[in-house]
């Protein structure tokens, strides 16, 4: 009777930017893809059985049994003291310096996303993205109205040599990338690229939102600096997350910036939601301060190494002639061109009913949607159903390809 009722009233007058807001095609394709009879390559999840389950249950029960109620109680908008003077040693080790007080605890990344576009953006301003992008920034950027200007990437990322073409055209307020294999692509911004892009962001004074949730997780080749760390002068904020290497479920990221802008960030988050959970920041400080993280990083790059090379050996194994595909140095995904002419919209469907899933790559396209790619994940999957996932999509693609 309720539901009746209350389908028969007007709607409310929604925000204007909520027209601009679209659902994630990756969580609307979770919900039929994720069936236990599908083998599915769609979610960017990381591996459960990875997860330090047991130091993670244990530091929760050390804090509540120490500390509880400080850890129940509200606490600073900056974050727990020892949790980002931890972040500042390890990002030291990586050849990014910064003070304590230039690091802001967050809900994720996703949420230091987030308060940058609040901070930075208005109706009507640019954005510079590389196409394709990361799909949940472009959502964000998109609920602040904002317009997109985009440069294409190849397998050394960002093409940088066009940014002055874009910024002629429309200037913009913020350049956002993930230089650290990229999703969708999962390809890795050049060490030239990179060094352009912060003397070109330096010239023109852009603020740079540099994304790496990914860039513990190499597994093949050298490690390359952070732009942050390759920037005098203030043009970059650098966002990390424990989503990939601890557990997502924890929620819990950091921006690292200059001071300025992160004591504006400060006051975003104060209006937004107080602060990050204090528990678990306390929790993941106390399995820091004893977890030999770096030894975990490196079961991790294993085991994601090994998925990534056996999807690489079964795509090269079970595709037709005319497919395409980026080759990973680390993070989680590979993304895939079809043959000429072969839609992955058209596909998918096609794909379920050989109980095998991927997020087709046209949301990822912040200009006109290109259909011919989609994305795959290898780090949710053991080598064997890799195998026979690629399989059962192989021959989707071949049986498509030929009617």
């Amino acid at each position: 009777m309720l539901a009746a009722r209350l389908s028969a009233l007007p709607a409310f007058p929604l925000a204007q930017r909520m027209s601009r807001m679209k659902a994630s095609a990756v969580r609307e394709i979770l919900k039929v893809a994720e069936r236990p009879d599908v083998l599915s390559f769609a979610g960017g999840l990381p591996a459960p059985e990875l997860f330090p389950v047991e130091a993670i249950a244990q530091a929760h029960a050390d804090v509540l049994a120490d500390d509880g109620r400080a850890a129940l109680q509200y606490s600073t908008t900056e974050g727990y003291g020892p949790l980002r003077e931890w972040i500042v040693s390890h990002l030291a080790e990586r050849g990014l310096h910064a003070a304590t007080d230039q690091v802001l605890i967050t809900n994720g990344s996703q949420q230091g996303i987030e308060l940058v576009a609040k901070m930075m953006l208005d109706p009507g301003d640019v954005v510079l993205v590389e196409n394709p992008s990361y799909l949940a920034a472009l959502q964000t950027f998109s609920g602040f109205e904002v317009n997109f200007a985009v440069v294409g990437s190849d397998n050394d990322g960002m093409r940088v040599d066009d940014l002055e073409r874009a910024v002629a055209e429309r200037k913009p307020k913020l350049i956002y990338l993930v230089p650290n294999f990229q999703n969708p692509k999962g390809t890795t911004l050049s060490l030239e690229r990179r060094h352009a892009l912060v003397r070109f962001a330096q010239r023109h004074r852009i603020l740079i939102l540099e994304d790496n949730p990914y860039g513990e997780l190499r597994f093949r080749g050298e490690h390359l600096p952070s732009l942050a760390s390759l920037d005098t002068e203030g043009v970059v904020i650098n966002l990390g997350s424990f989503s990939k290497t601890l557990a997502p479920g924890l929620r819990l990221g950091f921006a690292v910036g200059p001071r300025e802008l992160i004591r504006h960030l400060t006051v975003i988050k104060q209006a937004t939601d107080l602060h990050t959970a204090t528990l678990a920041q306390r929790a993941a400080a106390r399995l820091l301060s004893r977890f030999d993280f770096n030894a975990h990083l490196e079961q991790l790059r294993g085991v994601y190494g090994e998925r990534c090379e056996t999807m690489l050996a079964s795509l090269e194994k079970y595709m037709p002639a005319g497919t395409r595909w980026t080759r990973p140095e680390g993070g989680m995904f590979i993304w895939v061109e079809l043959p000429r002419g072969m839609s992955a919209d058209a596909l998918f469907p096609l794909a379920l009913d050989k109980r095998v899933a991927f997020v087709p790559g046209s949301p990822f396209f912040a200009s006109e949607p290109r259909s011919e790619f989609m994305r795959l994940n290898y780090s949710n999957r053991p080598p064997e159903l890799i195998d026979e996932g690629m399989r059962r999509l192989g021959a989707v693609i071949s049986s498509s390809q030929q009617q």
